[in-house]
């Protein structure tokens, strides 16, 4: 049983039946099967992963409805100065347990988790010389399985340094996946996710190849089921990366690649004992849809350690930026009255907040350069009843966060909108974390830009309510990247570890053909208008921008959905359909009322959606639909409206890159 093709030809065999007539015995807990497996399952019993040592190295592989989704791969800590902790070792003993995940999130997707796991705890010893010890934790959901590493306090380690993780990913056959190819660690997640079998990130042109792979990572294994590879609670660490290391075409195995420090190569993490890794998340589904629903991310951070949170507020910003801080008049002015124009047209939208981004500080951000006045601007605003964000270089926040957050508060700033952070070596991580506690002791919320995936720290600091990592709408300014097809692979890929501040909001809205990218004002976009204003459901954002220039909005009747869509403090979120890169339908609750979202990609569709999330009672459904030649003008919309209840069908027609925005008030 030591070849990998007797395993993918047993994947239910023996060792399974086995271990799942033990599991009855045990309650379906967990066990230790015959071969000295411990197997944990999933609260449905779908989803098992799977830990045992193999030739004295510990593995695990994980199943999905009795088929091998990961075979057999290798777990293990290279420490410094150390043989690799996971080789030649035993499993000393197991502890099981389960439990529930309930808590209330400030933003996000839902307003309240309640979700059943179950967990095993591994004692880990080296069977020679110093024996040294570690424990594996994992767990196991309906929809996800997650493990992560602890190394306790021993005499034979003083220190935590690590120089790598020997975890492995090996994905049971080649597979295609969509892939975040970045060029190296120093990053802001701003690129394509490449549909790609697993094994063309491995080989090229008969040339052995390796590619770093951001998360997270989706990959379809066709006949098993839909995967998704991340981590969540990176506190005190750094982040982890993929990368097929086989050299060969028929290589479909990931490896974990620690990001490391710049100022040691040779070291990723430094720490005190007792030291744990963030959890390795892997998400499995038969449709991908399902993990824009999952909250693992959130579950797998520690809880909120604000003991006041009633002053975090999600909301919409007009922002001055995207569209080349044009004036009234449509000429580039950024200066304080010109910011005050944008303050006015968020009191007058009902918006909650201003964003004034980069211009107004030089490196030092503790004073106002002569062209904006930010003091004098959020005095204007907070007497319009709108609050203002600004924006901070993260280079110049590094060592100046304790002088300017006092101050910012002090001038009323709402928020922070710090860029460039570029980094998520372990310094970078404990920058997040520093940012966040020190900007909740001062009132101040924070969005990152130039940053690394979402990892669910907004739940420990819910002061956190955005990142970028995403190629977003900015892209049209430059060129053609940011297209319907990007548009539609995000949710199934960034989304799912939360938070995206795409910036959405074009409403110059062009034909693939016509299109040109405009980076000094008035910026357009492809994709129908019902398309972007979809883009206010599909996107997650608590901080959710309204990117274009005020004036494209002033007297245009497909304004008011923007208007009338939350930020994302939603109370539910259902996937109605979707497939990544091609389309997508999803509904979001807040109070009484649903909003519904739909997007496509090139490719015109026509469908039909059973109203069933409804609750019972009627509803007025405002609709923002495509044209029937919003495919060749998409600027035309048709707007609707239509009585419908639970039980009731929606057809859906739309254009090619079109959309659908629905807003179904309860009567």
């Amino acid at each position: 049983m030591n070849s990998s093709t007797e395993k993918r030809m047993k994947p239910a065999g023996y060792r399974r039946l086995a271990c799942i007539a033990i599991l009855a015995v045990a309650s379906c807990l967990g066990a230790w099967g015959e071969t000295g497996d411990v197997v944990l399952l999933s609260p449905d019993g779908a989803l098992s992963i799977t830990f045992r040592t193999r030739e004295t190295k510990l593995e695990y592989e994980v199943s999905y409805r009795n088929r091998l989704l990961l075979e057999p791969s290798a777990l293990g800590l290279e420490l410094q100065r150390n043989h690799v902790l996971g080789e030649a070792v035993e499993i000393a003993n197991s502890s099981f347990s389960e439990g529930k995940d309930e808590y209330k999130l400030i933003t996000g997707r839902t307003g309240a988790v309640s979700e059943a796991y179950k967990s095993v705890t591994l004692e880990v010893i080296e069977r020679a010389g110093s024996k040294r010890r570690m424990y594996m934790e994992a767990r196991a959901y309906n929809d996800a399985v997650a493990f992560r590493y602890l190394v306790p306090e021993q005499a034979s380690l003083t220190e935590y340094r690590l120089k790598s993780e020997k975890t492995e990913f090996r994905v049971v056959k080649d597979a295609n996946c969509y892939a975040l190819v970045l060029p190296n660690f120093k990053s802001g997640y701003e690129s394509e996710y490449h549909k790609v079998p697993i094994s063309g990130l491995a080989n090229q042109g008969g040339v052995p190849s390796k590619y770093l792979v951001g998360l997270p990572l989706l990959i379809d294994v066709a006949g098993v089921g839909w995967m998704a590879i991340t981590e969540a609670h990176l506190e005190n660490n750094a982040s982890m990366y993929l990368c097929n290391t086989t050299g060969s075409w028929t290589g479909h195995r990931f490896d974990a690649v620690i990001a490391p420090s710049p100022t040691d190569p040779e070291i990723a993490v430094v720490g005190k004992l007792p030291h744990q890794t963030p959890w390795r998340v892997i998400m499995v589904a038969s449709d991908p849809a399902r993990f824009i629903e999952n909250n693992i991310i959130t579950s797998l951070n520690p809880e909120c350690r604000m003991e006041d949170t009633s002053w975090i507020t999600a909301g919409k910003s007009a922002w001055d930026w995207w569209n080349g801080s044009l004036d009234r008049d449509g000429k580039k002015a950024y200066t304080t009255e010109n910011m005050k124009y944008y303050v006015d047209f968020a009191a007058e939208s009902g918006f909650e907040f201003m964003t004034i981004d980069a211009g107004w500080s030089g490196e030092d951000i503790t004073h106002c350069r002569d062209n904006v006045n930010v003091p004098e601007v959020v005095a204007y605003a907070k007497s319009k009843g709108i609050k203002v964000f600004i924006w901070l270089y993260a280079r110049f926040v590094w060592n100046r966060m304790d002088e300017a957050f006092p101050l910012y508060e002090q001038w009323g700033v709402a928020g922070m909108k710090i860029d460039f952070v570029e980094r998520d070596d372990q310094a970078a991580i404990d920058f997040y974390y520093g940012v966040a506690e020190k900007a909740a002791k001062h009132h101040l919320m924070v969005d990152f830009h130039g940053a690394t995936k979402g990892w669910g720290i907004q739940r420990t600091w819910p002061n956190v309510v955005g990142y970028e990592g995403i190629l977003g709408m900015e892209g049209s300014k430059a060129g053609y990247r940011d297209n319907p097809e990007n548009r539609l692979v995000i949710p199934f890929t960034r989304m799912i570890t939360g938070l995206v501040d795409y910036t959405p909001g074009g409403f110059d809205n062009v034909t693939r053909d016509d299109f040109e990218a405009r980076m000094d004002g008035r910026p357009m976009v492809m994709g129908t208008r019902a398309h972007h204003l979809a883009a206010y459901v599909v996107y997650e954002s608590p901080y959710q921008m309204v990117s274009d220039w005020p004036e494209a909005y002033r007297g245009d009747p497909s304004f008011r959905f923007i208007k009338d869509v939350p930020a994302a403090v939603w109370d539910s979120t259902k996937v109605l359909n979707g497939y990544p890169g091609e389309y997508i339908t999803i509904v979001r609750k807040k109070g009484d009322d649903w909003y519904l979202g739909a997007m496509t990609n090139w490719t015109e569709r026509t469908y039909e959606l059973p109203l069933d999330f409804l609750e019972t009672g009627s509803y007025t459904a405002e609709i923002y639909a495509d044209a029937p030649d919003s495919g060749r003008y998409p600027k035309k919309i048709v707007i609707r409206k239509e009585k419908v209840k639970a039980g009731g069908r929606m057809k859906v027609q739309l254009a090619s890159a079109g959309g659908l925005a629905v807003h179904f008030k309860k009567n």
